[in-house]
């Protein structure tokens, strides 16, 4: 490529909407960014043929005209990668929102030229030695005070060598220089093009569950970590209050949320509950573990394309540094509607639904910088990705449902007529799925749980069995049902009003210990066994219905989110008064 100041700025020939068109900019890359008229609008090449150059523009193209100019950057859409991330808010383009009275205009500065961001003071704390062999992902420091993690200075891939300079312990900005390997230098950020996956060694096998704090997912269909997951469901059936959820309670050391084209209020939402909740592991607030890449629904739609893969690219770069990572993308389908927006303005052939025919492989290769890997520095970590679908009038056969589908591990399927009858999480038992269940339960048996397994089938063959007699005794009444299946159905009510239904506005219930949920539904089982073998004895099926379950079904919530032994002295008593029936 020519040094820029050897090229030419090209002329705008064609403005639709987020599609621009550009001639005379020679010598232009694809995937190249430019900056075109008075503006300097951020606009992504996407395409090339002879002298005319296509562009993606990631900002309102109100006001451009034709003949206005397109200057070439020489450089790819790129995010700056460093300390400060967490706890902060950055749009689509990695620009940060939290600097500005000017965070909605179009001149606000990128993150790797905003004054506030490069400026700010930072400490250095030297690790490497001077003399020391380094090679990519060895640590060279440490950055205190950078969030609820401790900040690694990695050194950046391509470089590798002895270390001929190190900074000494002191005050030091994003761009500067903290050590040189040879002759090349490593700073203490690094600027990374936000489409490509950073490298890592070898991608694992070995399934290690993440555990969300929230039941019905951790019992019934889990997520391991390096997983993907998918979250469909229409409106009102609670996807976003669910990915809150599991932002504010996973077991994970960072969280990237992107709100795609999500509406403000739920973003600030987010960020108000994430600001005043404690991360009881660290004992910080939890926004300090949280970086939030927003980009909502009254912001440029093209940048809700580049919001996805900015948020993947900063949850790889805390993987890099050694840990596991969540990201939360809410939600895809948004993002999907701003590929098939430009694509049916570049004029290409529209597939299903007008979507463009490359949706699946755009898909794919999101879900796919998901995984739990070995570093470059040989650390063991990962990114798990959870994205929402929000298909239109609740279709689960639509398009980006379908592809998703594909790709994902595990799903949570939310189910309208549960939400609708304020069962939340709204998670359907009979449409989700978790592709990883047995290694999972192989990982539990492992690790002391080797009962995990046999649990889960239990709970999901009961809901099933319960579901099916509950249409059964629409038609001939539940009386007309023998005892031992009035007992299925009392016990599917059990399981789904004491365990699977978790109030997320309650202290003790918004979020539950893995040894509180396997308590949990060890009672249920447990009363649904002795109840079926009162029945057996000759007890009376409504004797038994009639009886204060309140025992069972309040515990969830008066018994504390980690205190599985509260559980277990409420399962012995309730056994205790059953068996006094005999």
């Amino acid at each position: 490529m020519d040094p820029l100041g050897d090229r030419q700025p090209g002329t705008v020939v064609r403005v639709s909407g987020p599609l621009v068109e550009v001639e005379g900019a020679g010598n232009t890359s694809m995937l190249e960014v430019l900056m075109v008229g008075p503006q300097r609008i951020s606009a992504e090449t996407v395409a090339i043929a002879g002298d005319r150059v296509t562009l993606q523009a990631y900002e309102y193209t109100g006001g451009l005209e034709v003949g206005a100019a397109a200057q070439p950057t020489g450089e790819p859409l790129s995010g700056l990668l460093g300390p400060g991330m967490l706890g902060n808010v950055f749009d689509g383009l990695m620009r940060p929102l939290s600097s500005a009275p000017r965070w909605l205009t179009s001149d606000r500065p990128p993150a790797a030229q905003d004054p506030a961001i490069l400026d700010r003071d930072w400490t250095f704390l030297p690790s490497a030695e001077l003399g020391s062999t380094v090679e990519p992902g060895s640590i060279i420091g440490t950055v205190p005070n950078a969030g609820s993690v401790e900040h690694r200075v990695l050194v950046p891939w391509g470089i590798a060598g002895q270390i001929t300079w190190v900074a000494a312990r002191g005050t030091v900005h994003a761009l500067d220089v903290v050590a040189r390997v040879g002759n090349q230098p490593v700073r203490l950020a690094e600027i990374w093009p936000i489409r490509r996956p950073r490298p890592f060694r070898e991608r694992l096998t070995e399934a290690v569950p993440l555990h969300t704090g929230q039941r019905v997912m951790d019992l019934l269909y889990p997520l391991v970590r390096g997983g993907a997951a998918a979250v469909p469901g229409g409106f009102g059936t609670g996807k976003t209050m669910l990915l809150q959820q599991v932002a504010k309670w996973s077991d994970a050391d960072v969280i990237v949320y992107v709100g795609c084209g999500e509406r403000g209020n739920e973003m600030a939402d987010v960020l108000e509950d994430l600001s005043t909740l404690v991360d009881a592991r660290a004992g910080s607030n939890l926004i300090d573990r949280t970086v939030i890449i927003a980009n909502t629904s009254n912001m440029p739609m093209m940048a809700r394309e580049s919001s996805i893969y900015t948020g993947i690219t900063v949850a790889e770069f805390y993987r890099d540094m050694g840990y596991n990572v969540v990201l939360i993308a809410d939600s895809t389908s948004r993002w999907a509607e701003a590929l098939r927006e430009f694509a049916n303005r570049n004029g290409d052939l529209p597939a299903e639904e007008g979507y463009p025919a490359h949706l699946a492989s755009a898909l794919a290769a999101f879900y796919e910088r998901a995984g739990r890997v070995t570093t470059l520095g040989g650390g063991t970590a990962s990114v798990t990705v959870i994205g929402a679908v929000s298909p239109p009038g609740g279709d689960m056969t639509e398009p980006v449902t379908t592809d998703t589908l594909r790709f994902v591990r595990s799903l949570w399927l939310l189910d309208r007529e549960l939400a609708y009858s304020r069962h939340y999480p709204a998670v359907s038992w009979t449409g989700s799925f978790a592709r990883d269940v047995d290694e999972v339960g192989r990982w539990h048996a492992g690790h002391g749980d080797p009962g995990w397994s046999l649990r889960r089938s239990r709970a999901t063959a009961l809901l099933a069995e319960a579901d099916r007699l509950s249409s059964l005794a629409e038609i001939i009444g539940q009386s007309s049902l023998p005892g031992h299946e009035r007992m299925v159905l009392l016990g599917g009510r059990l399981l789904r009003e004491g365990v699977l239904l978790q109030n997320a506005l309650s202290a003790n219930d918004s979020f539950c210990s893995a040894d509180k949920a396997s308590a949990l539904l060890d009672l249920v089982l447990e009363v649904v066994d002795a109840c079926n073998l009162l029945v057996a004895r000759g007890v009376a099926a409504t004797t038994i219905e009639d009886l204060d379950f309140g025992l069972v079904l309040r515990a969830r919530e008066e018994v504390d989110p980690r205190d599985s032994d509260g559980v277990d002295a409420r399962r012995r008593e309730f056994l205790t008064r059953l068996d006094e029936l005999s």
